[in-house]
């Protein structure tokens, strides 16, 4: 009844119910008032609820007839009433196994076997610690709620399940690919296998798998691996309440492996529960293994083409204010699918509409990273930048790089036939304060996109396999297209590899073999930072397409800085910028001199001039181990 029942059908399966009950009732009766004429026949109505339960799970005609008395109990108190008569007790309204054999025809002892279909799938259930023969039966919740025709999944499986919509549309290669998940399981509907689908992003894996269920005539609910118990006592449990949903109400079941592998505790869990399940079942993940014991087919998700996203785009757009060659300009920035595009377009505005639906789509593909990267939302432009022509030439080169990566990669053929090179990596070397991160900041603001700086302390571990895991999270997350990685202090993790000696120098050496395979394959802008150029691995600085300088700045560059790093509103008297770029101090000292002085001239209650420049100069020198008089600014003391 995952489909919204009819009217007619609603009624036709109530009228069936009050007559099994109405059966049940003059079998009671009978029990309390002596036999009569005969037992009353039962009548099956094909189609409604109780017939299909009997169906579905292989009842007898007695545990049908239980399935109808527990069900009575809960739904017709003159049954409940009857049930206490018979028993003797009026406060025994639940039927017990006892009562049942004595009662019902055509009882038979192996119906209370944990074999049979109301233990095993958990549709009667028995409580109190009395004999068997005389504990309680009470039907489960979901099977009440099933016979009455309401569709209401078990509260234990909605707690860690969801339900996945049907996509209203997908990608010509995706939609392909839904129909060959279909026809999987069409060619085998005696044994069905396990679907694994890997490759691409979760959304569009789900989305998929979606279709191709709803082909089948299915449901599709999805679950985190993470959240499957550890207890083979629980997984059993989890697995028969899954398969006694799938039968009931046409279900089929994802588990969304993300970073799961088999070296993760989670995936031998897995594949206990799919070695159970019977019913349909897709695993989803990233790169997922070998799946033994049970029956599988495994389907890989192609990353949608440029061309196929330009024409979805193009197709989304139609009817809105879109500029012309705003398609173009998405499809080579996002990798979404015909779900992604649609949700972007439909959450835009109408008064800047262009604007409205890249910013959708930097919202879409924000990665998820909150545990591993800081989000920088870049405010800094390439007037703020202060450095030698060369450099700014090489940094607006890196932002063209970013900006037309698609129409030169896809539609100009440099990407057939390689997944290597694609990526825009680079190096930004130079002493700290010299506008790394700044400059990071004015290339992802110039391309309208995130900056994302790789907390590295989070990202390196001491357990083995742990940092390789943490670098596929970050650059998985960033292929969306949404995001600038800048991952500052790099010679921490990207160090030269050593001569291995022992375990420990084995897997560092993996480590960055794996970050080189990562930077080369992927498709954004990575931004490495370091202040020693000569601690890097040279095999990175072979693969980087950019080596940026950041220089201590001259004195000439030092008067730019100093000219500028005042904002326009701030009160400032007289300030003589050609002697204080005589400090020799990069611009980050400069910004901290400037702050500072700020300050003391706002605590005075005054502009800010020479005087508070001077003093926060010299508590800027202090801290840097230096003093005026050692700098050659003995004019400014």
């Amino acid at each position: 009844m995952s489909v919204q029942p009819s009217a007619d059908w609603t009624e036709t399966n109530q009228a069936a119910l009050l007559e099994a009950f109405g059966r049940i009732r003059r079998l009671l009766e009978a029990r309390v008032d002596g036999p009569g004429p005969g037992d009353p026949p039962y009548r099956e109505i094909q189609g409604t609820a109780l017939a299909s339960l009997s169906a579905v799970f292989g009842l007898s005609a007695f545990e049908r007839d239980l399935v109808t008395l527990c069900a009575g109990v809960e739904m017709d108190s003159s049954i409940a009433a009857l049930c206490a008569q018979a028993q003797g007790d009026p406060a025994r309204i639940r039927p017990t196994w006892s009562l049942a054999l004595s009662t019902l025809p055509g009882a038979h002892w192996s119906a209370l076997s944990p074999s049979r279909p109301l233990r095993r799938w958990r549709l009667v259930e028995a409580g109190g610690s009395e004999s068997l023969a005389m504990r309680s039966l009470h039907l489960d919740e979901r099977v009440i709620h099933y016979l009455a025709g309401l569709d209401h999944v078990d509260e234990g499986l909605a707690a860690v399940a969801r339900i996945a919509e049907r996509p209203a549309a997908l990608l010509p290669a995706h939609d392909e690919l839904a129909a060959r998940l279909t026809a999987g399981w069409s060619q085998h509907a005696a044994d069905l296998p396990v679907l694994i689908l890997s490759g691409g992003d979760a959304e569009t894996r789900q989305a998929i798998a979606a279709e191709a269920t709803a082909r089948c005539g299915l449901e599709l609910w999805t679950m985190a691996a993470d959240v499957l118990p550890a207890s083979p006592a629980e997984l059993v449990i989890l697995a028969r309440l899954w398969e006694r949903e799938s039968w009931l109400d046409r279900r089929s079941l994802l588990i969304e492996c993300l970073d799961v592998s088999s070296a993760d505790a989670a995936w031998p869990t897995v594949c206990r529960l799919a070695e159970r399940i019977r019913s349909p079942l897709i695993l989803s993940g990233r790169e997922l293994p070998f799946l033994a014991g049970r029956p599988c087919r495994t389907f890989s998700v192609a990353p949608p083409t440029a061309a196929e996203q330009r024409a979805a785009w193009g197709s989304a757009l139609v009817g809105y204010n879109a500029s012309p060659g705003l398609a173009d300009r998405l499809a080579s920035q996002f990798n979404l699918d015909a779900g992604g595009i649609a949700e972007a377009v439909r959450e835009a505005g109408v008064v800047d509409f262009d604007r409205d639906v890249w910013e959708a789509c930097v919202r879409r593909v924000r990665p998820r990273l909150t545990d591993l990267a800081d989000r920088i939302e870049p405010r800094a432009r390439w007037e703020d930048l202060v450095l030698p022509e060369v450099d700014l030439v090489t940094l607006r080169q890196i932002a063209a790089h970013g900006r037309r990566r698609a129409l030169v990669q896809e539609e100009w053929g440099f990407a057939d036939g390689t997944k290597h090179g694609l990526g825009v990596s680079v190096l930004f070397e130079g002493d700290s304060g010299t506008g790394k991160t700044l400059a990071a900041e004015v290339v992802a603001a110039d391309l309208d996109l995130d900056l994302y700086r790789v907390d590295l302390s989070q990202v390196v571990s001491k357990y083995i396999g742990e940092t390789e895991k943490n670098l596929r999270r970050v650059f998985d997350a960033a292929d969306a297209g949404g995001a600038v990685l800048l991952f500052d202090e790099a010679d921490a993790i990207f160090g030269r590899r050593s001569e291995v000696r022992d375990s420990h120098d084995r897997y560092a050496n993996i480590e960055v073999g794996y970050l080189l395979q990562r930077m080369e394959a992927f498709r954004g802008i990575a931004i490495l930072t370091t202040n020693m150029r000569s601690a890097l691995d040279p095999a990175f600085l072979r693969r980087m397409r950019f080596v940026v300088t950041f220089p201590f700045p001259d004195e000439r560059l030092r008067e730019r800085i100093w000219n500028q790093v005042f904002p326009p509103s701030a009160p400032v008297s007289a300030l003589d910028t050609a002697a204080l770029a005589r400090l020799p101090v990069t611009g980050g000292s400069i910004r901290n001199i400037a702050l500072l002085a700020a300050f003391l001239a706002a605590d005075d209650g005054r502009s800010v001039t020479m005087s508070h420049v001077v003093a926060a100069a010299r508590t800027e020198f202090q801290k840097l181990g230096k003093n005026l008089v050692t700098a050659g600014a003995m004019e400014l003391r």
